[in-house]
């Protein structure tokens, strides 16, 4: 198909060259301007709900905080930042 275009093409292996790419350039812009503006909407790509199985009543607050008593137990201290300081030697 490509060396089909290619013989197509008039006026040497410049006009050519220019040609090809005039002919990709109204390509990508056809697919950018005409086909995928009317593709998006049927793409579930925006689509994103994150929801917590105990937001999914409606119930919880406002504002997006946890709530109250669903505090989660993490498995190091967040007392400290750096149990130990690094040695001078290194």
């Amino acid at each position: 198909m490509y060396a089909f275009i290619w013989r197509r093409l008039p006026f040497g292996p410049a006009g050519k060259l220019i040609g090809s790419v005039l002919l990709v350039a109204a390509t990508v812009a056809l697919l950018w301007y005409v086909a995928f503006p009317w593709a998006e909407p049927l793409l579930p790509f925006d689509d994103v709900q994150v929801e917590s199985p105990a937001d999914s009543g409606g119930g919880g607050p406002a504002t997006g905080d946890a709530p109250a008593g669903d505090e989660h137990e993490l498995p190091y201290d967040t007392d400290q930042n750096n149990p130990a300081p690094p040695s001078p030697s290194r």
